[in-house]
């Protein structure tokens, strides 16, 4: 009698590493945000890119579904399970190379945290380009599957610009090493680039390389406070541009006035709107974030932080949005890019939007507003109204001209909206590509496609 696929799979990883009870189970089988539920047969763990390979053709040859999960803060659902799925963790492949101080670069497993990052990166006087809220358990796999922005990505870009190399376990069970030590490797298809942003549906990445960047000599930090967004967002177009611009966020005064009132966050200064700046260089920038604020609408004086423990205080207005979007229970979540000209139009809009669906929720509007990349939380939402208002807010976004997904990824949650943002041609092709990869479509099935 052949063996069970729980038993094939211990067999690979022993059994410590292959989790079938029900209790962690069903806690792994829901997403971040707490919104949304599947269910899963059993959790694995590899500890290395052969043993995720081998892990894959097993769940092949069986004809078992496989959702990969990083470090779960996926707000699209997208490391939920649909299908009673493998759940493959990422968890063990945690190894961090040294850090190549001449060529600015590292080699970490998928596992490891952004955090842990930017803490071995740190160590040798440089830093990584891409930070976000979550980075004490977001993972560097699941950062370069969804194409990840964040905090900086005004400055230094989304993952996709960090990532010079990767390893990858295929959904046939064979393993790619995409690396380069030359700057300038344009040979044959960029491999590399097709992984990015594809959400796990073409194959696992279990490692990556990794490119750093010098840490600025000098930084300078203000919170602005504007009543309107169209002032805001004029002052956020000429800063942008600017060599010097390290970070661009916006702040709803609502979020801040929450944060004071449960977090003891101190709300910067006055605004219903706030912007963070941030400037970095290799000189002092006071005077010239002083000439750039010179002609700006603002409500009041700017709060300016000139070293580390000043600004790390003003950051908080913009870090502690995320304790505030969970104060009601699980927010409704849109991550949404916008042309920067509609931003004000659209706030208004979608305000009016969630009150017509839902009178007692607060919609709450922040992000990287230097890309035009924002997040609307909804507060006090409840699943009854969420199916009318979603639908809803997709079209609103995609009637302003925006994106219905930006650096969140598509998910399990929006894939009934690809054709807002996409073409039927653009999805076929996809759609091709996925084929080609995986014939039996069995990795990652709930995601980006219906």
């Amino acid at each position: 009698m052949s063996s069970s696929l729980p038993e094939r799979l211990q067999a690979i990883l022993g059994a410590a590493h292959v989790v079938t009870d029900a209790d962690v189970l069903d806690g792994r089988s829901v997403d971040h945000t707490g919104r949304y539920r599947g269910k899963a047969s059993a959790l694995v763990r590899p500890g290395s890119a052969d043993e995720v390979a081998a892990v894959l053709r097993e769940c092949r040859d069986a004809g078992v579904s496989v959702t990969v999960q990083g470090g779960r803060t996926s707000l699209v659902a997208g490391t939920v399970p649909e299908h009673d799925d493998v759940l493959l963790s990422t968890e063990r492949l945690t190894s961090i190379g040294e850090v190549d101080v001449v060529e600015r670069r590292i080699r970490v497993g998928a596992g490891v945290t952004a955090a842990a990052l930017q803490r071995a990166a740190a160590a040798q006087g440089l830093l990584f380009g891409v930070d976000l809220a979550a980075r004490d358990s977001a993972t560097i796999g699941g950062m370069a599957s969804t194409n990840a922005g964040g905090l900086r990505t005004v400055r230094y870009g989304n993952m996709g610009e960090q990532v010079i190399g990767l390893d990858i376990a295929l959904p046939d069970g064979s393993l790619v090493h995409r690396h380069s030590q030359v700057r300038a490797d344009n040979t044959g298809y960029d491999l590399a680039s097709l992984f990015v942003g594809a959400e796990g549906t073409l194959g696992v990445i279990t490692g990556v390389d990794l490119r750093l960047h010098p840490v600025p000599a000098y930084r300078v930090t203000a919170v602005c406070g504007f009543a309107d967004l169209t002032s805001l967002v004029a002052t956020g177009r000429a800063l942008r541009d600017t060599e010097s611009i390290a970070a661009l966020e916006l702040i709803d005064g609502r979020s801040a006035a929450l944060a004071a009132e449960h977090f003891d966050v101190p709300v910067p200064t006055a605004g219903d709107w706030l912007l963070l700046i941030e400037l970095a260089g290799d000189t002092d920038l006071t005077e010239r974030l002083a000439d750039t604020l010179a002609d700006a609408e603002l409500c009041g004086e700017p709060a300016v932080g000139m070293d580390n423990a000043a600004q790390q205080r003003l950051w908080q207005a913009r870090e502690s949005t995320a304790e505030v979007v969970g104060l009601f229970g699980p927010p409704l979540k849109f991550d949404v890019s916008l042309p920067l000209s509609v931003i004000p139009a659209f706030a208004s809009d979608s305000a009016a939007l969630v009150a017509e669906h839902a009178a007692d929720a607060i919609p709450v509007l922040f992000g990287h507003i230097g890309e035009g990349n924002l997040h609307l939380n909804v507060l006090r939402c409840g699943t009854e109204q969420e199916a009318h208002l979603y639908a809803a807010m997709m079209k609103l976004i995609a009637a302003h001209g925006g994106n219905v997904s930006s650096e969140h990824g598509v998910g399990s949650r929006k894939r009934a909206y690809l054709g807002m943002a996409r073409s039927d041609a653009d999805i076929a092709a996809m759609r091709t590509i996925k084929a080609a990869f995986d014939p039996t479509g069995y990795l990652n099935p709930a995601v980006l496609f219906d």
